[in-house]
């Protein structure tokens, strides 16, 4: 029987899934300096991960008995996947699964910004009994979402779906990507209906220039997409999104831009410096602050689960 090292966890479906297909699923959480014994000791055959367990050189190496890397969730900075792939290696991850979830904190994000309650959260518990009038007189600014320009920099699977939520409430939607041309968005109903909504992807000056909020959907990147430069093209007030990668944009530019007003808004689930993020931005009341979560719903991980399981039953069986 095959073993699986689920080292990040992985849902009760997908447990239930390879057992079902004939796989040992181990959901022991082992040490990165662990690792290495742990594999060869039991003979693991595949292990999974998400972004917390690095699978480097060193470790695929010292492990022969592996054949198959996943993780659970789309990015794989974490993974050495070239290297994976030139051993012989299958190295899957689960593209579908989580593009809504991620979608959704986008606008958790959004609406939570435009109508201060990331802030509101901070103060009322603390001086909610004493300053109620100042803190309702304070918070009075807020803004609607309907109606305004969304940039989406990044126009695959989460691109799109963030897309769809936007098209839903009333939002224009500009987008840029590299490799997409044009998208039809299909907005789904509740009761089945569902309207198509073609939108050609721009030059990513374009978007960044005409967009009253930004969110960003791209892969880890070399340098930075958003820096002093791009801030400068967007308009003032502007607020920006980050539930992509840390590194994608320059954090100390964005913390510059709030302090100069160009951003009025700004929400990160990511940082450059995972995991203890830089005390300038988490101290930042203009900044709404999440730890890193886009994937993380009960929904999500169950379709994170089944999909790695189906791949893996197909891979190794």
């Amino acid at each position: 029987m095959m073993k699986v090292l689920a080292n990040d966890g992985i849902s009760q479906s997908g447990i239930e899934a390879l057992e079902k297909g004939g796989f040992e699923v181990i959901t022991t959480k082992v040490a990165q300096n662990q690792l290495e014994n742990y594999i060869n000791e039991n003979n693991i055959d595949a292990i999974l991960v998400r972004s917390a367990t690095q699978v480097r050189q060193e470790l695929i190496d010292a492990c022969p008995s592996i054949k198959l890397i996943g993780r659970g969730g789309v990015g794989m900075d974490n993974i050495d996947v070239d290297y994976a792939v030139d051993q012989g290696l299958h190295v899957i991850n689960t593209p579908n699964a989580s593009s809504s979830s991620v979608a959704e904190l986008v606008f958790a994000h959004l609406f939570g910004m435009v109508r201060f309650l990331h802030q509101a959260n901070r103060e009322m518990p603390l001086e909610g009994d004493t300053r109620f009038k100042d803190l309702k007189k304070g918070f009075a600014g807020g803004i609607e979402l309907r109606g305004k320009t969304l940039g989406i920099i990044g126009f695959g699977r989460i691109g799109k779906e963030v897309a769809k939520i936007a098209l839903g409430i009333g939002m224009k939607v500009v987008a840029n990507d590299g490799y997409v041309g044009e998208a039809i968005i299909k907005v789904p109903f509740y009761n089945g209906q569902s309207i198509d909504v073609k939108i050609e992807t721009e030059s990513f000056e374009e978007v960044i220039k005409q967009a009253d909020f930004i969110t960003l959907h791209v892969p880890n990147q070399e340098d930075y997409i958003i820096g002093d430069k791009q801030f400068e093209m967007m308009k003032d007030g502007v607020g920006i999104i980050n539930a992509a990668r840390g590194g994608v944009i320059d954090e100390v530019a964005l913390v510059n831009a709030i302090d100069s007003g160009k951003v009025k808004y700004a929400g990160l689930d990511v940082f450059e410096s995972e995991p203890k993020p830089e005390i300038q931005l988490l101290m930042n009341p203009d900044i709404s602050l999440t730890p890193h979560i886009g994937a993380a719903t009960v929904e999500a991980q169950d379709r994170i689960g089944k999909e790695l399981a189906e791949q893996i039953i197909k891979l190794l069986s």
